[in-house]
C-alpha cells in the first residue's frame, strides 16, 4: 500500500521548481542556524513556485547541514511527492495548513527560538520594542495546543487537525507564539520570513532585558 501511495504521489509531482529558490532555501535554512534562531531543530518551508497548492521544505535534518538536494516537494495535505524512502519533518503540518489556508502567505518558519519561547508562556505581550521588529506592531498570538489536542499532547504539531488549529491561531498575525514550544513566522517572500523570523528573537532578548 506504502508503494502505491508514493507512486501515486509520484506522478503528481508539479513541474520542476525555480533552482534559484531552491538555493534560496537552502541558504535560509543556513542562515536561521547562522543567528541562533534555529538549531538541531526547527524547519523552514516555500510555497512552490510553478504549483501554490505544494510548497517545499528540507528532508528530516538539522538546518544547518541542508544542501540542494535535501529539499522536498509536499503537497497540500504535507504529504512528501517523490519521498525516496527520505524521513520527514513530523510538524510539517505546521507549514501544509498555514499554506492551506493562508494563500497569501509565501514562506514559513518554525523554531525554538530561545528568547522568544518565555513569551508564550507569560502575561507579558511580545511587542516592538525597536525599528527592525515594527512588523509585531500587527499583532503577535499564541496559540494553546491544549484548547485543540486535549490536556495530554507531546506539544508537537503531529496532525493536520493541529496544524489547522494553529493556523486559525494565527490569523492575520505575522507570528503565532507555541505555549511551551517556539513559534511560527510567515511572510509574503521567503527573504521577509527569514528577516522576520530573526528580529523577532531580537526584539524578545532586548525586551527581556529592557
Amino acid at each position: 500500500m506504502g508503494a502505491v501511495m508514493e507512486a501515486i504521489s509520484a506522478q503528481a509531482q508539479s513541474p520542476a521548481a525555480d533552482p534559484g529558490l531552491i538555493d534560496d532555501l537552502v541558504a535560509a535554512n543556513r542562515i536561521l542556524y547562522d543567528q541562533g534562531v534555529v538549531d538541531g531543530f526547527g524547519h523552514v518551508s516555500l510555497r512552490h513556485n510553478t504549483n501554490p497548492d505544494h510548497f517545499l521544505l528540507a528532508r528530516s535534518m538539522a538546518p544547518g547541514l541542508v544542501t540542494s538536494t535535501d529539499i522536498m516537494e509536499f503537497d497540500r495535505d504535507g504529504n512528501a511527492v517523490d519521498q525516496q524512502g527520505r524521513a520527514v519533518y513530523l510538524e510539517r503540518f505546521i507549514h501544509s495548513e498555514i499554506y492551506k489556508t493562508h494563500p497569501e502567505v509565501k514562506a514559513v518558519v518554525h523554531s525554538h527560538s530561545p528568547a522568544v519561547i518565555p513569551f508564550g508562556v507569560t502575561t507579558v505581550p511580545l511587542r516592538p520594542i525597536f525599528h527592525l521588529s515594527s512588523f509585531l506592531g500587527a499583532g503577535v498570538t499564541v496559540f494553546e495546543i491544549r484548547e485543540a489536542g486535549g490536556p495530554a499532547t507531546d506539544m508537537l504539531i503531529r496532525t493536520p487537525e493541529l496544524g489547522a488549529a494553529l493556523s486559525r491561531a494565527l490569523g492575520s498575525a505575522p507570528v503565532a507564539l507555541m505555549r511551551g514550544h517556539g513559534d511560527v513566522v510567515v511572510a509574503s517572500s521567503l527573504k521577509e520570513a527569514v528577516f522576520r523570523a530573526v528580529y523577532t528573537e531580537v526584539n524578545a532578548r532586548l525586551e527581556a532585558e529592557a
